[in-house]
């Protein structure tokens, strides 16, 4: 019975001493990881803001696939939030962001060891080449559980948690980078452009080069109105005057009006009229890239339903300014093609 009473002491004494010795070490932790994206920082920052994102470019489901994810009614902004049932329970709430700079959040995962907290931000941060530094940085305290886990089990969760955190940030890239190539075509059929007023400027151009006269010639266009204060009434668009089978062009960049305008003296700005047109109009969402695409369904729509165009040059419309939208996956052209 002695030799128990020894034991239990011994045991006793054993728990003690490594309780305090274990309380004593230091359990804080503050670990950063960073990657340099060449992305709009808004478009990342939407997008790590958006609960609903997190299990299609997290690392979790690599580690755990049993993971089923819970969102919460509000996903975005402050007191957004979602969790989740795996291997470990875990929730997420945010508590604070800066819009496109920055975003800071509680995190809270149960595992055996007890309820651990900690403290989660971001920071996107544009560098001088015009991409974004983004940093994913956690700070907290293990428990007394996860001190006795750790020196035993022999796991290193700093160099865990920034292999998590460097995987993460490359999965976060990767899945912008393929949302940001979303697009869509929808053939609208038959329909009526009112027409009116414009102000252009006519240049030729090849495939590797129109984006840039484009830009070149609506800042002219541009520059002619703000000098003259002449108003705009609608959104940019160009018309089409000649396409050739080597992908050259001539092309009218043109920005509408609200009434005709006398264009006095010598210079590359003109004033024009679009009547009003009877066409197939066929809607592109999605980058500029991707009119190629539209213009070929748009064709084969044509030839399809046996309609002949009219002698009214095709055009198509910037229905919105990519000042406005940085994700090119939400541009919107409408096409035009005048038919009889």
């Amino acid at each position: 019975m002695k030799f128990l009473k020894l034991i239990f002491f011994l045991l006793l004494i054993f728990l003690i001493g490594g309780t305090i010795y274990f309380a004593s070490k230091d359990g804080t932790y503050d670990i950063k990881e960073s990657r340099i994206i060449d992305i709009p920082p808004s478009i990342l920052y939407n997008t790590v803001n958006d609960y609903t994102t997190w299990e299609y470019w997290g690392p979790w489901k690599k580690e755990d696939s049993t993971m089923v994810f819970t969102y919460d009614a509000k996903t975005v902004g402050v007191g957004a939030g979602y969790s989740w049932d795996g291997e470990f329970l875990g929730s997420m709430k945010t508590t604070a962001v800066l819009e496109n700079t920055a975003i800071e959040q509680d995190l809270t995962i149960v595992t055996p060891g007890g309820e651990r907290s900690s403290n989660v931000s971001w920071e996107f941060i544009p560098t001088d080449t015009g991409a974004v530094k983004v940093t994913w940085q956690v700070e907290g305290e293990h428990t007394l559980m996860d001190k006795v886990y750790f020196a035993f089990s022999g796991m290193d969760f700093e160099e865990d948690m920034r292999t998590m955190y460097t995987d993460g940030l490359k999965g976060l890239e990767t899945y912008v980078r393929e949302k940001m190539e979303d697009h869509s075509v929808t053939i609208q059929g038959i329909t009526e452009y009112g027409g009116g007023f414009y102000l252009y400027k006519t240049t030729s151009a090849s495939g590797t080069n129109i984006s840039a006269i484009m830009g070149q010639n609506y800042g002219e266009i541009m520059q002619f109105m703000n000098q003259r204060g002449i108003t705009q009434s609608g959104m940019p668009f160009t018309i089409y005057n000649e396409m050739n089978p080597d992908g050259s062009i001539i092309m009218s960049n043109a920005i509408p009006v609200p009434n005709a305008i006398e264009i006095t003296g010598e210079g590359t700005v003109l004033s024009g009229y679009l009547p009003r047109t009877k066409a197939v109009r066929v809607t592109l969402k999605g980058n500029y890239s991707y009119l190629g695409k539209a213009w070929t369904e748009a064709m084969q729509y044509i030839t399809q339903y046996q309609l002949t165009q009219s002698e009214q040059k095709p055009f198509e419309i910037y229905t919105n300014d990519p000042g406005d939208y940085p994700n090119p996956a939400d541009w919107v052209t409408d096409i035009y093609i005048p038919v009889e």
